[in-house]
């Protein structure tokens, strides 16, 4: 019984320490930033979804091509510079 109580303070100490740890970290997120970063994305997708759309009916009646046309009037997309929206926060 002696025995299987020291090993129950080592294996209370190691979770105690890892506890700690996870005390100590700063890279946590606090649920207030976690709603932000959903509003965020939210409003992300719904913007590049709105725009989308826009320069969906622009391109219709546009003689060139899309590529073309972005070059014209200097539109920059996300996937120039490799960005991606966050899956489902």
């Amino acid at each position: 019984m002696a025995r299987e109580v020291e090993e129950l303070r080592k294996e209370c100490a190691s979770y105690t320490e890892k506890l700690e740890r996870i005390k100590s970290a700063t890279n946590r997120v606090t649920p207030e930033e976690k709603e932000k970063q959903k509003l965020y994305c939210k409003e992300w997708r719904r913007r590049k979804r709105m725009a989308t759309e826009l320069l969906d009916a622009i391109l219709e009646g546009y003689p060139k091509s899309k590529k073309q046309f972005f070059e014209e009037v200097g539109i920059e997309t996300d996937e120039d510079h490799n960005a991606t929206l966050p899956a489902a926060v």
